[in-house]
């Protein structure tokens, strides 16, 4: 679940915000056609997402990373595009749209298009690619897994909505129009830098020298390295504009500077300014949840967890043993063995609860491979996918129980088979 509320809120932040401004934007500028040219964007880039989402997850060939190549084109055509139209119409709201206007909205929906067409394909796969450990859709791993999902699309789209009406009472309407031309032009700079990634690899695939330096190619390998060292950056940069907006749009609802005629009209003013100043704080509060899950729950989500020292044991010939006496606090206890090879084989023993019998297997499973399970309240969890393990199920086959490993109780120890140990050797190398 936590993973989800990071990915999909880091993977279309910047989406729905450009794509919420330029709504504003047009609408504000352009009226009526405006605001239906641009919707008229939004579902082709909408159509065209789920399009290639579904070539992507239908096709067993490899859909090629060299769409992002052109689409990055697409985006800085349109960014460009968009900022000098939007100078030349200048302050005009509304009226008549004229050449300079009918570019905007071209360069406009062409922009949020794009946009819709580069981040959703991704994000709409999510749902056919949760780890149900073979449990399949009606699963708790797969609902758990789709709650985050849907949570971070509802916070989103409600974000969207606050974030339009504040942008339409922000003056004068030349800053709504530079709002999506700011956040165009930051997020420019990390599509410029990708767009030469294609190229780079394409010198990989020819066997040239590739070393991502300044040496190897200069500024481009440069600009490079920058955007995809700090992919981050251009998402916090958008955060810090979409945040200025909304102040701004609280500072100027704070008094009434329209007129009016009499006392009536000025408490329905007032009225009116408290509803956006709300919506601003609210639309704030999405902002500060994001950030938690940019930040907190990212970094929780995506920690290290560092497994348990080994423990001691002994060897006897062809055998290993484990006195049971170490292992009947109904904790994990991890044993390591090293191979000839210099192959760390791990497995682990958990005594199950409400019985005599314990839980032994290899410390990797069929699923997740050899990240570990670790403790975690009492509970034994995969350090990969963080699912919790039925206690009562290990040592049996099966979506990410860990792989069995015999063992047989003898003289109060668990006795391990050397052969079987280095049997696993396999999974740990």
């Amino acid at each position: 679940m936590l993973k989800y509320l990071w990915t999909v809120t880091q993977d279309l932040f910047v989406t729905v915000t450009l794509v919420t401004w330029m709504h504003a934007a047009l609408d504000r500028l352009c009226g009526k056609f405006g605001r239906r040219f641009h919707t008229g964007g939004i579902l082709l880039g909408l159509v065209a997402a789920a399009a290639l989402a579904a070539v992507k997850g239908t096709s067993n060939k490899i859909v090629s990373s060299r769409w992002n190549h052109y689409i990055y084109v697409f985006l800085l055509a349109f960014t460009l595009a968009f900022v000098i139209f939007a100078l030349i119409r200048g302050r005009r709201e509304g009226g008549r749209r004229g050449f300079a206007g009918a570019g905007l909205c071209l360069a406009g929906a062409g922009l949020s298009a794009t946009l819709i067409f580069y981040a959703l394909p991704g994000v709409m796969l999510y749902p056919f690619n949760f780890n149900t450990m073979g449990e399949g859709y009606l699963s708790s791993y797969y609902m758990v897994r789709m709650a985050g999902y849907l949570a971070a699309l509802l916070l989103l789209l409600a974000y969207s909505r606050l974030l339009y009406n504040c942008a339409m009472r922000i003056r004068p309407v030349g800053a709504v129009a530079a709002l999506p031309g700011a956040g165009a032009l930051i997020n420019a700079v990390y599509w410029f830098g990708r767009f030469f990634a294609p190229w780079v690899n394409r010198a990989k695939w020819l066997n040239w020298p590739v070393r991502y330096s300044d040496q190897a190619y200069g500024w481009v390998g440069s600009l490079l390295m920058f955007t995809a060292d700090w992919a981050m950056l251009f998402i916090w940069l958008t955060f810090a504009l979409a945040a200025l907006s909304l102040i701004m749009c609280f500072a100027q609802n704070v008094r009434v500077t329209e007129s009016y005629d009499n006392p009536a009209q000025r408490r329905k003013l007032r009225a009116r300014n408290r509803r956006y100043r709300r919506m601003a704080c609210v639309a704030m509060g999405a902002l500060v949840v994001f950030t938690g899950f940019l930040t907190v729950v990212k970094s929780y989500d995506t920690r290290v967890i560092e497994l348990s020292a080994p423990e001691t044991y002994t060897v006897d010939g062809e055998s290993i043993y484990v006195p049971m006496e170490a292992v009947n606090d109904f904790h994990l206890h991890r044993f390591e063995y090293q191979t000839e090879n210099g192959v760390n084989v791990r497995w682990i023993v958990v005594r199950k609860p409400n019985s005599a019998a314990y839980g032994v297997g290899l410390d990797a499973c069929e699923v997740c491979g050899n990240a570990g399970y670790y403790e975690r309240g009492g509970q034994v969890v995969c350090r990969r996918c963080d699912v919790v393990m039925n206690t009562s199920t290990i040592g049996f086959k099966g979506g990410c129980n860990p792989i069995p490993l015999g063992y047989e109780v003898a003289e109060g120890n668990l006795v391990f088979k050397l052969s079987d140990i280095l049997a696993g050797e396999r999974e740990f190398k």
